[in-house]
């Protein structure tokens, strides 16, 4: 089993959009790349911890190559906005990669220089050394499964989760 921290925007995005593949077993949102221990969701939406809205996406290579998983991290968010995805604004949502592996390293670098030839140039991802893993509270966790009518989650998660459908159709669940 292989795991990566990914951020690109909202946690909920990346695991509602992740959870819909072959060989993905298990997605879980919460926070790395801060200076704060055991951040809870206000405070890292306050902007105060360093830390990013994060998931930790645990996949089966054998079924889903690692370069697959990492290009649809680039298709499901806009890697070109600093800070931000959308009107999420702030530190929290930046478009980060945080490695625990030189090899990880190497491929989230790969993906980056991949991920320019679909959006050009200005790719602001981060890709940094992996810190603690803070897991997010309970109700962040299958975030949309457990609520597909919020508003939120038909405005921004769905039309992601369509997007990387789209893309990767031959991996669906």
């Amino acid at each position: 089993m292989t795991s990566f921290v990914l951020g690109g925007g909202c946690f909920w995005c990346l695991d509602s959009s992740y959870m819909q593949f072959k060989g993905v077993h298990d997605v879980e949102v919460g926070y790395m790349g801060g200076s704060v221990a055991n951040p809870g969701y206000e405070a890292v939406c306050n902007g105060n911890t360093g830390h990013a809205e994060v998931a930790r996406v645990d996949f089966d290579e054998s079924v889903i190559p690692a370069e697959v998983v990492l290009d649809m991290f680039f298709t499901m968010h806009d890697p070109r906005q600093l800070n931000r995805q959308g009107n999420d604004i702030g530190t929290q949502y930046r478009s980060c990669m945080f490695y625990s592996t030189d090899e990880q390293r190497e491929l989230f670098e790969a993906a980056r220089d991949r991920a320019a030839e679909l959006w050009g140039d200005g790719i602001v991802t981060e890709i940094a050394p992996a810190t603690e893993f803070w897991v997010g509270e309970e109700y962040h966790q299958d975030f949309f499964a457990k609520n597909p009518n919020q508003g939120y989650c038909n405005a921004v998660v769905l039309p992601k989760m369509h997007k990387v459908r789209q893309g990767f159709a031959q991996y669906l669940k």
